[in-house]
């Protein structure tokens, strides 16, 4: 095709010009009558979004603020006694002067302070022999910890145990072995449950975890789990 001339070629660039400026004069237009036509419930969604935006904030700054602050006081409270070893004052629970791990889960359950109350009230409780309340309480603890989280299924598994539910004890401490990344907290836990599960005569489980714990954990170890691995035989 021969090429057009420099005013054809003016010319044409003109007209693509032109109808480039059109085209966006109708989507102009089209946006505007958009606007015009929607403009009442675009300002409802628009005002409901600015509106949640601040909400969130305002809770955030007035609600949360205050109360994790209040959380975190009567917390270290409660830790204060436990460091003097005054368990009963650290667990507390009896009334709102010595709100205690307990009363401090109660009020602020929702908050992180709240739920880490929770796991310390729960040990305290197994501590005094409360075994279920015990469960109950480490029941309600939450961590993105993954090794406390570990902790929290290792210490339930105890509980279960002082209620004569080893069966159930196991299965906690197969949770605590995997919750952690932590090599030592997992080597700890894959052993409690191949000594549970040795005792519940489950020699195949109790095998699998002394196994385990021969092939990554040896350092831990010193060569006990070769000794176990033996017992799952005869015992």
């Amino acid at each position: 095709m021969a090429k057009l001339g420099k005013s054809a070629q003016n010319e044409q660039e003109g007209k693509e010009t032109v109808e480039f400026f059109k085209d966006l004069d109708r989507e102009a237009l089209n946006t505007e009558r958009f606007v015009e036509k929607y403009s009442k419930p675009l300002g409802f969604v628009f005002g409901a979004l600015i509106l949640a935006v601040l909400g969130f904030f305002a809770y955030k700054q007035f609600v949360i603020a205050p109360k994790n602050a209040e959380a975190v006081k009567s917390f270290l409270s409660a830790q204060k006694s436990l460091t003097e070893g005054k368990d009963k004052d650290a667990l507390g629970g009896k009334s709102a002067a010595n709100p205690g791990f307990v009363g401090t889960y109660n009020e602020y359950s929702s908050t992180k302070i709240g739920k880490l109350s929770s796991y310390n009230a729960g040990l305290l409780k197994f501590k005094e022999g409360k075994f279920q309340e015990a469960y109950d309480l480490l029941d309600q603890f939450s961590s993105d910890n993954k090794t406390l989280v570990a902790m929290k299924f290792g210490a339930m598994a105890d509980a279960k145990s002082g209620l004569n539910k080893n069966d159930e004890a196991l299965a906690l401490l197969d949770k605590a072995a995997t919750a952690s990344d932590d090599p030592y907290t997992a080597y700890y836990f894959t052993r409690k449950a191949g000594i549970v599960a040795l005792g519940l005569k489950k020699n195949a489980e109790a095998k699998k975890y002394f196994s385990a714990i021969d092939e990554k954990y040896q350092d831990y170890d010193n060569g006990m789990s070769d000794s176990y691995i033996e017992m799952t035989k005869y015992y």
